[in-house]
């Protein structure tokens, strides 16, 4: 026979149980049911600055902790965390599995973000930043902070046109597909990396964003990479975007170029003459 304890127990954790099913119900119907307020031209009205939460701009695949430079102590070190790859599994071709691994063992002097270049996308979206969505009816500004970086999403281009030439973030056309704005980014340089544990792409990655609103305050960003070159097939990201609600809530311009002149030109400074 069950006790008084064990029945009081037995029904303390089906209350728990219970309350947990309602409550990711509840989640799941928001997010699926969730119409988000209109802008004048009726699309979702996303404006606003927003701000991914989470580790994947160390490394976007769940990992553990690991040293960076000795002298930096935990400050340079690489925190644990979950990764926003779908499959957590990013299925390189066997070269560039090895030059990844170059990237990670060579990281503190071969990371574009290192040397304040232009992150890329969609590196951008998880900086540890935030950005600011201009929504127009023909076209859509996103602003980050990092190195005053920009890109602007062409909604008035019924035939995409190619990017005049290869650019760190490339050129976005995008469309509305229902609540979801869709974009269509390509033209890169191939140099940017996906985040500091050395991911990587080449000049002929395609990147499909869809930005879906799921709350008043939240978005659901989802990202489909292509790249013949480097990987055996498509494969996704998938993380939520939150809104700034601070009442003074700004994107501040991060221009670190100052921070990386050693970096990149220290060794071009005239010496004094011994």
């Amino acid at each position: 026979m069950v006790s008084r304890l064990q029945a009081a127990a037995i029904t303390s954790i089906l209350s728990v149980v219970t309350t947990l099913f309602a409550a990711s119900s509840a989640m799941a119907q928001t997010s699926s049911s969730y119409s988000a307020p209109r802008a004048w031209d009726g699309n979702p009205d996303i404006n606003g600055i927003w701000q991914a939460i989470g580790t994947a701009h160390w490394n976007i695949q769940d990992h553990a902790a690991s040293a960076g430079l000795p002298e930096l102590g935990a400050l340079g070190a690489t925190p644990p965390g979950q990764g926003i790859v779908v499959g957590d599994e990013i299925p390189y071709q066997a070269w560039a599995l090895e030059k990844r691994q170059e990237n990670w063992n060579n990281r503190q002097s071969t990371d574009p973000e290192a040397k304040c270049y232009l992150p890329g996308v969609p590196r951008a979206t998880y900086l540890p930043y935030p950005f600011q969505i201009l929504q127009g009816t023909n076209k859509i500004m996103i602003v980050y902070g990092y190195a005053a970086a920009n890109r602007t999403i062409h909604m008035d281009k019924e035939n995409p046109e190619s990017a005049p030439l290869d650019t760190w973030m490339g050129r976005s056309h995008g469309y509305w597909d229902g609540d979801t704005l869709v974009v269509d980014a390509q033209g890169f340089n191939g140099e940017a990396w996906f985040d500091r544990a050395g991911n990587f792409a080449s000049s002929s990655l395609k990147v499909t964003e869809r930005y879906t609103p799921i709350g008043p305050n939240a978005m659901m960003y989802e990202a489909t990479l292509e790249d013949p070159t480097v990987f055996t097939r498509p494969w996704q990201i998938s993380m939520p975007l939150y809104r700034r609600l601070e009442a003074n809530a700004q994107v501040i311009e991060y221009k670190c170029v100052e921070f990386s002149e050693e970096m990149l030109y220290g060794h071009l400074y005239k010496k004094d003459s011994e």
